[in-house]
């Protein structure tokens, strides 16, 4: 059987793969070109993409031969679901590997932005730091006592929402389905409506998929509801934020600051989120640990083995 990659994947999962099948590895433009993937998966009959190849239905019309997509990713919102059940593609993920990995950076740009350390850095690398501060200048918040609002209360949310008790912080979340009141207690959270969450929150994490409920939930109309001094990060999908309106209420300081891992059009390479001083970027790194890579492609590429040996893959979307 023949399996296309989209691009070079850890060298062990290629090495496993060569054994099985017949291996073709995409080498050049990144995403790889429709044109290209429409061409490369005619005689297909295992995929393995990454989150930002788009696996439409001009792409699936022309996979003949294919069974199997192994994505290399939590989400799965670039494939084409209801096409790939029409057709009998079985579709594999990877979604409980990187949740820590994902916590921790969230983590991470929830300090940073509180207690402002990449404006900092930028400060003294521009030579801009030119005396010692005193008691009122260059201060940033501390966590211990503020309200965490998590948005979606998933693998990524629950293990955000223990960091955040470590730290003194009071968590409140909104999700589509309620945890067990057992599980809150056990978690320290407290359930709330989404306007309480919007209202009452000092800092507001996102941990929700996109899909047509959540795109551009996050957009003027809610930022006027949230605190003046509210953080906003984002670490889930870039198009649950609608990012022309969070620039707008930045620079308008409707809310007062935001870390964003991930962005509406990506590379992003020139915005004005780029030259705020309250903003906090990070280039799409959520599960970007050796370790959590290395067992993403572990688990990539087992999916893929399974399924085209016809077997229960390690995960699976429901189709």
């Amino acid at each position: 059987m023949r399996v296309f990659i989209t691009r070079r994947l850890h060298d062990f999962a290629i090495k496993e793969l060569s054994k099985r099948y017949r291996v073709t590895i995409h080498h050049g433009e990144i995403p790889i070109p429709k044109k290209t993937l429409i061409e490369k998966i005619k005689d297909t009959d295992g995929l393995i993409c990454f989150p930002y190849d788009k696996i439409d239905n001009d792409v699936l019309a022309n996979a003949k031969k294919l069974r199997v997509i192994s994505t290399y990713s939590v989400g799965y919102d670039h494939i084409d679901l209801q096409q790939a059940k029409k057709k009998n593609i079985k579709i594999g993920y990877t979604p409980e590997v990187l949740t820590n990995a994902t916590a921790d950076l969230t983590i991470g740009l929830i300090i940073d932005l509180m207690r402002r350390i990449t404006e900092g850095d930028r400060l003294i690398r521009s030579g801009d730091w030119r005396q010692i501060f005193g008691a009122f200048d260059y201060v940033g918040q501390d966590m211990n006592g503020k309200t965490l609002g998590v948005f979606g209360m998933g693998r990524i949310g629950q293990a955000v929402a223990m960091r955040a008790n470590a730290f003194g912080m009071n968590v409140s979340y909104y999700s589509r389905t309620r945890l067990a009141k057992s599980q809150e207690k056990k978690l320290k959270i407290k359930h709330v409506s989404f306007l309480n969450l919007l209202k009452n929150s000092d800092i507001i994490t996102i941990h929700a998929p996109q899909n047509k409920q959540t795109e551009h939930l996050f957009n003027m109309k809610n930022f006027k509801k949230m605190k003046k001094s509210a953080l906003i990060i984002n670490t889930a999908r870039g198009k649950i934020i609608n990012q022309k309106d969070l620039i707008s209420a930045l620079k308008l300081k409707i809310i007062s600051g935001a870390a964003l891992d991930v962005f509406e059009k990506e590379p992003l390479c020139t915005s004005p989120l780029t030259k705020m001083q309250n903003v906090v970027l990070a280039p799409h790194i959520g599960s970007s640990s050796a370790q959590t890579r290395a067992e993403m492609a572990r688990i990539t590429m087992q999916n893929l083995v399974l399924g085209l040996q016809g077997k229960k893959m390690i995960y699976s979307v429901h189709l």
